[in-house]
């Protein structure tokens, strides 16, 4: 048995395995660089496998990051099964199309300036009707079902409590008249996260590989997280301020709803009735149409929900629903949020602040130091959230310069992955240990932290995959390949390329600002003259850059 690694090595993002094993050539997850220009370039690098000879593809989650590239995938000519749980395939009809009309804006935005140039149009990475398409492929399987793909391979979905529908997948291979099992976590949950039961215990495994995103750190529990939040909503509150909350448009969302719904319940002392009534007299407004149709897969799926809940369920008692909760599904609504002075919560995709209605939000808050930016999801390294978490004072948005005196707060116990204990947990609930284990999905700090633990405390080999290497799968671990790719540029080299996408982008958000708010009727001649200087400079700066 080979696995070779093609994607999640050493950062948290891009998921893709290939494994070979009976006979048979498998992919585990197919997901999207997000977050960093140069990582993003990568979704359109061509697959490094032959489509043709691609038996079936496992998916563990529906999160763009593990499922965004099915589409391309599709498109270029693979037609074979697509096996995921009921509430994953469900998800993804709503994400990898969402994902397809991004794809064509983007290459909209890009063909037109190349038009400009006599330049030939690019291609979308794929468009929303072949991700459409795409989800003809999709296999709908129960958890804890055992499907035999042949008389040779068996696989076995199990609850990961990471989101709706999230699985680890057992996967039993006989080869050579031997058995052996082969583990992949996907992203595995909290034991604590709202609405989803906890992750499954796996009772044994040959080889492992498991996601590692905050292999270095603890979380909040949860009785201490709901305090926090409420102590932040209601001091915002009281200021008059705006709390903004970027969330992943699908899981945290819905698990932030259910929190503030559930608070209701905790009435314990007079300080706590008033800052729960001071929460329950503002609104609460969800601010993105995806995260607004997952919530109602999420009423359809409510099977999958952890007990506590089905039993409020039967009550009447809707986890995603109460008073004063409104969603808002047009552009129009969305920019009626930020011209209102009244408190208000609002919860925005995306939940690093890179692309989406939240830019707009932090825009038009992050200045103002009554409201409050409260961050409740991972911040991979380099993107805007991860930036205002770290501190910095001032960040461009759309081109414009905004001072950060708004109050960041970030409460890490909401995030959907596991923390370094319950990873920790995970490995030691295995009756039979894994023989080696492989981190994926991780920065590398996290992940050299974490191997250091699992080593110490149960002497369990373990490797971090570097891209493109491929191991075998024996007694002794062995890596047989590593495939050299010409863009893997030196740190330095990367960061130039990485710094001149950012420049592009800003000059083109500095011309959409300067068209709407400084060349209008009601613009200053000095202020668009101290503008035209200030652009000549930057001209000058630029040239010099090319003539050096």
């Amino acid at each position: 048995m080979k696995i070779t690694f093609l994607g999640a090595t050493k950062t948290v993002t891009g998921s893709n395995f290939l494994v070979e094993a009976a006979g048979k050539k498998f992919l585990v997850d197919c997901g999207m660089y997000q977050g960093k220009a140069t990582q993003e370039k990568e979704n359109e690098a061509p697959f490094l496998f032959n489509i043709d000879e691609i038996d079936f593809m496992l998916l563990t989650h529906a999160h763009i990051d593990h499922s965004g590239r099915i589409p391309k995938l599709y498109k270029e000519g693979y037609k074979n099964p697509i096996i995921a749980t009921k509430a994953t395939c469900d998800l993804c009809t709503i994400m990898l199309p969402d994902s397809g009309h991004i794809q064509e804006m983007e290459i909209q935005w890009k063909n037109k300036k190349r038009k400009r140039e006599s330049k030939k149009e690019l291609e979308a990475l794929y468009t929303a009707e072949e991700a459409i398409q795409s989800l003809e492929l999709f296999k709908r399987v129960e958890y804890d079902e055992i499907i035999e793909i042949d008389e040779n391979i068996k696989v076995r979905f199990n609850d990961a409590g990471h989101m709706l529908g999230s699985s680890i997948i057992e996967i039993w291979v006989t080869q050579e008249n031997k058995t052996e099992k082969i583990v992949f976590t996907g992203d595995l949950g909290n034991n604590d996260i709202p609405l989803l039961s906890s992750p499954t215990m796996i009772e044994s495994a040959d080889y492992l590989v498991m996601e590692s995103t905050y292999g270095s750190r603890l979380h909040m529990r949860n009785d201490s997280k709901a305090e926090l939040f409420l102590d932040i909503v209601s001091q915002t509150i009281e200021n008059g301020g705006t709390v903004v909350i970027p969330s992943f448009a699908v899981g945290r969302t819905q698990e932030i709803v259910y929190e503030l719904n559930k608070l209701k319940e905790r009435r314990e002392d007079e300080d706590f009735k008033k800052k729960y009534k001071e929460l329950m007299s503002i609104p609460v407004f969800v601010d993105s149409p995806l995260a607004i149709s997952a919530t109602e897969i999420f009423r359809e799926n409510a099977d999958l929900f952890d007990e506590e809940v089905k039993q409020a369920m039967q009550k009447g008692d809707n986890p995603l629903e109460f008073a004063g909760l409104q969603f808002t599904k047009t552009a129009e609504e969305s920019k009626a949020l930020n011209e209102s002075n009244e408190p208000a919560i609002i919860i925005s995709a995306s939940g690093m602040c890179e692309v989406g209605r939240i830019k707009h939000h932090l825009k038009h808050n992050l200045w103002n130091p009554k409201n409050t930016i409260l961050f409740v999801g991972y911040q991979a390294a380099g993107t805007l959230g991860s930036r205002l978490v770290e501190g910095e004072k001032k960040v461009k948005i759309f081109g414009e310069e905004i001072a950060v005196n708004a109050r960041i707060e970030y409460i890490e116990g909401y995030s959907g992955h596991a923390d370094q204990e319950w990873l920790l947990n995970f490995i030691y609930s295995f009756i039979k240990k894994p023989k080696h284990i492989f981190l994926v999905h991780g920065e590398q700090e996290a992940q050299n932290v974490l191997k250091q633990k699992i080593i110490e405390n149960t002497q369990i080999p373990v490797t971090i995959p570097d891209f493109g290497q491929t191991y075998e799968l024996n007694e002794k671990i062995e890596l047989t390949n590593k495939i050299e790719l010409s863009t893997r540029y030196k740190p330095l080299r990367l960061e130039v390329l990485e710094r001149m996408q950012k420049l592009k982008q800003e000059v083109v958000d500095m011309e959409q600002i300067i068209k709407e708010d400084i060349i209008s009727e009601h613009a200053k001649d000095a202020e668009v003259a101290v503008i035209n200087e200030k652009i000549k400079e930057l001209e000058k700066q630029i040239v010099k850059i090319i003539e050096e």
